[in-house]
């Protein structure tokens, strides 16, 4: 059994396997496991609360893209994950 040691006091969300994915073939799950567990939760709740396919996969593709670029965290800067 594994403990939740991230300090969430919210509901975690377990990772999709769609998004697992486009994290692996982007080769972007080190940047996305470098951000605190809070922006992993939020953006995993974020992509499944969308009702309709479409904004999920544009949803997915923006956190895709922002994981990439670095500094930017839900369309706001995000000084700590800037790239150097």
């Amino acid at each position: 059994m594994r403990t939740d040691v991230s300090g969430l006091k919210r509901p975690r969300h377990p990772m999709p396997a769609f998004v697992k994915d486009a994290l692996d073939e982007r080769g972007l799950m080190d940047a996305y496991r470098q951000r605190p567990a809070y922006q992993q939760n939020d953006y995993i709740g974020w992509i499944l609360r969308a009702r309709r396919q479409e904004t999920k996969e544009s949803r997915l593709r923006q956190m895709l893209d922002e994981l990439e670029k670095g500094g930017v965290y839900m369309n706001m800067k995000h000084a700590a994950s800037e790239k150097r």
